[in-house]
């Protein structure tokens, strides 16, 4: 059987936790012998959006960018897996319009939360006034309305958000239950 390419698209504020999910869904599908590709934000931005900053129009372009070489992985037969921000509904809604087998996953964790979980201090610093545009402080982060999943990280535990991607994904037929 050949694999069906997906893209899972976490997005939530930072903290929420949607580096572990990402990476705890990729390790079972690799288990399974799924092709799969990880795309963290952070990474992401290091390497290919390497001089962008946070304005609206940079975090646009960066999650475009990443949609895109998602959309390449997904349309040739791989999973990619995106741990991204993404703060804006706009982008994420026209990623899902023009890729196929995007799965929204919104990965929600009251700011409160988030900030205890914070072990860089970046939340201090927005705080602070240290840095500017921090989503969630002096940015916007625009919530999914209709997300694919809803993994609330301050109710469930890791691997109950994980099993919670793969049974979403056993039921839409992307992999074998």
């Amino acid at each position: 059987m050949k694999q069906q390419g997906a893209i899972l698209w976490l997005t939530g504020l930072s903290g929420a936790g949607k580096t572990t999910i990402a990476h705890g869904v990729a390790q079972e599908l690799q288990k399974r012998n799924y092709l799969v590709e990880l795309l963290d934000g952070d990474i992401v931005r290091t390497h290919l959006s390497q001089g962008l900053g946070f304005s609206k129009q940079d975090r646009d372009i960066n999650v475009r960018r990443i949609g895109f070489v998602a959309n390449l992985l997904s349309r040739n037969g791989i999973i990619a897996i995106v741990a991204a921000i993404s703060p804006y509904r706009e982008v994420r809604s026209e990623l899902k319009q023009t890729t196929t087998n995007f799965i929204e996953i919104y990965v929600q964790a009251p700011l409160a939360v988030c900030e205890s979980r914070d072990i860089k201090g970046l939340y201090a610093k927005a705080r602070a006034g240290k840095i500017k545009h921090f989503t969630g402080i002096s940015d916007p982060y625009e919530a999914p309305i209709n997300a694919d999943i809803i993994c609330q990280t301050d109710n469930f535990t890791v691997e109950e958000c994980v099993n919670q991607v793969l049974h979403y994904l056993e039921r839409q037929g992307l992999i074998d239950e």
